[in-house]
């Protein structure tokens, strides 16, 4: 079953770009992976499909429901961080708590305080007197205090410490465990390799790859530093599945996808100095596929 089912989702501001033709579907009880360089279009999709804005064409749904025409009843299982956040400056971080979770018309003290010592959040400073870090963990902790069934996390872990982001990760993942599906928008691509199990990768509002994180990180791909004794002329290596290619006088760079006997055979015509063959990160993927698809 999919938790969300976004099809030909367009949203124009006239002239400028919005997002043109997204369609991905994120399954009930999986942490899907949304990525993309800032103004690619990420945020812009999350708040059509929230109801924030309207499309221009196409459709979303979630839980099955029209994104739009059951927003408000949608809303009440969806826990939402925007990349940025905003609140009343004078209120106390528990009333602002409180008063959010008011709105679901159930107790949520108990849930407030164990996320709060999680996220080491002081319930009673005023949320003027916060840091942008710990207004962050406000966030946090407002969209999960209801026990949503689908977390929408846009950029949620900008101003959080490494040692928090870890904390983060892992109330995710508990939360993942207790049955909720999970929308992770980022273009910090270490993040989405520790949490997700599929990704959409979008570029200028359009969607490039649909991808499971294994395909991306199994042996698809190998990345090659040569150093040979002698220069290495500039197509020699000419190869159907190499890309990122670098040739710097005696030294080549690659990533390589195919039958590893091919281009070890080439390598061997060389007069080597020193070789080297590891797994290349996805930073580097990511960035082959952009280069693909320009």
């Amino acid at each position: 079953m999919n938790v969300i089912e976004i099809n030909h989702l367009t949203k124009s501001y006239g002239k400028a770009r919005g997002i043109v033709d997204v369609s991905f579907n994120v399954e009930e009880g999986e942490i899907f992976g949304f990525i993309g360089p800032n103004g690619a279009g990420k945020s812009t999709t999350i708040r059509t499909l929230l109801s924030l804005i309207y499309p221009t064409s196409g459709s979303a749904k979630i839980f099955g429901m029209d994104c739009v025409k059951d927003a408000a009843t949608i809303k009440k299982d969806i826990g939402y961080l925007p990349s940025e956040v905003f609140y009343y400056d004078g209120m106390k971080v528990k009333d602002l708590l409180n008063y959010s979770a008011s709105f679901y018309k159930k107790d949520c003290s108990k849930r407030i305080k164990e996320l709060a010592e999680i996220m080491e959040l002081d319930l009673n400073r005023k949320i003027d007197d916060l840091s942008f870090g710990n207004k962050k963990k406000v966030g946090i902790v407002q969209g999960l205090l209801h026990e949503p069934k689908l977390i929408i996390l846009d950029e949620p872990t900008s101003g959080l410490d490494p040692l928090m982001q870890q904390k983060f990760f892992q109330l995710l993942k508990e939360e993942n465990r207790k049955g909720a599906s999970i929308l992770f928008s980022s273009h910090i691509l270490s993040e989405v390799q520790k949490l997700c199990s599929r990704i959409a990768i979008i570029k200028e509002g359009k969607i490039i790859k649909i991808e499971k994180m294994s395909s991306i990180n199994d042996n698809n791909y190998k990345k090659f530093k040569i150093e040979a004794a002698l220069n290495i002329e500039e197509n020699y290596f000419d190869i159907k599945g190499i890309t990122n290619l670098e040739v710097k006088g005696n030294e080549a760079v690659f990533l390589y996808k195919g039958d590893i006997n091919i281009v070890m055979q080439k390598i061997a015509r060389l007069n080597l100095v020193n070789i080297s063959v590891v797994e290349p990160d996805l930073e580097e993927i990511f960035l082959h596929y952009y280069e693909k698809e320009a």
